[in-house]
């Protein structure tokens, strides 16, 4: 097995892939604390079923590079968001999922009525639930891929102490003075980079995984909450790896593979935080 992915490591494809699903973890497995602790986990899920709807949008158009749609509409749907959850009678949660819902039917009703494609039922399900494309991936995919993950690194080290006020206290936080609405709105962009980025890792249907298990798995074991994002930055990247290596020897599906993998983390965290909880006891 190990001369087998030394022989698959010297294809440039497969480092590439590795490089940007190794990325995309890491980048997810940040802001997926923020995002459990303010109860806002399905913000990821509602924001890649938009991303469905706007890659389909660009798919009847027939763009070449879909991201100068994906992006876009996607950040700004995470802005309505937020806004929307905040300041109307349409909660959070209520908002999250008629959006969701919303954009998923009317990609899928566009990719049927306006279908350029012999297999749209491969297609769309490629997109939902992950595809090959990531082995596919360009230098110039990689490198776009690369400076908008190091970008994402860097403003979550920038204004780690502004997030982490955010997170815990908000209404302290504007109380000393911290502009919340504005590290909210810092948030929510940032996540919908992170959408977009992992939509050819896992499909659009499995992303919010790559959110949430990794903060959930720290959180069994960690109860500090600079312990419990080094250790979901940690846990994710090793499952992203790990998965992809098992998708490309075992020929599986990659997206799933990888969440499967981070579910069996999960278990395994939990039963340890078990184990540790009992002999502290």
């Amino acid at each position: 097995m190990l001369e087998k992915i030394i022989m698959y490591m010297q294809y440039p494809f497969v480092r590439y892939a590795i490089i940007v699903g190794v990325l995309i973890a890491l980048c997810s497995s940040l802001l997926g604390v923020t995002l459990v602790l303010k109860r806002f986990s399905f913000i990821g899920d509602g924001l890649s079923h938009v991303a469905f709807g706007a890659m389909a949008i660009a798919t009847v158009i027939n763009m070449t590079d879909k991201m100068f749609i994906i992006l876009p509409v996607t950040i700004l749907c995470a802005v309505l968001l937020l806004k929307t959850g905040k300041n109307t009678n349409i909660k959070g949660d209520a908002a999250i999922a008629m959006i969701s819902v919303g954009a998923l039917a009317f990609g899928y009703l566009l990719m049927n009525v306006f279908s350029t494609s012999s297999n749209l039922t491969g297609d769309v399900c490629s997109t939902l639930f992950g595809s090959t494309s990531i082995l596919t991936l360009t230098k110039e995919e990689v490198l776009i891929c690369a400076i908008l993950s190091v970008s994402v690194v860097l403003i979550f080290i920038l204004f780690y102490n502004k997030i982490f006020a955010v997170t815990f206290d908000e209404d302290f936080a504007k109380a000393v003075g911290t502009k919340a609405d504005t590290y909210n709105l810092l948030i929510a962009v940032v996540i919908a980079v992170i959408i977009v980025l992992a939509m050819n890792l896992v499909g659009s249907l499995l992303i919010s995984a790559l959110v949430i298990f990794p903060a959930l798995s720290a959180m069994r074991l960690f109860n500090n909450f600079k312990m419990v994002t080094m250790f979901s930055a940690i846990i994710s990247v090793v499952c992203a790896f790990f998965g992809m290596m098992i998708s490309i020897l075992a020929g599986t599906p990659v997206g799933s593979t990888i969440v499967a993998v981070d579910v069996v983390a999960f278990v395994i965290c939990y039963f340890s935080g078990m184990l540790i909880g009992g002999a502290r006891a």
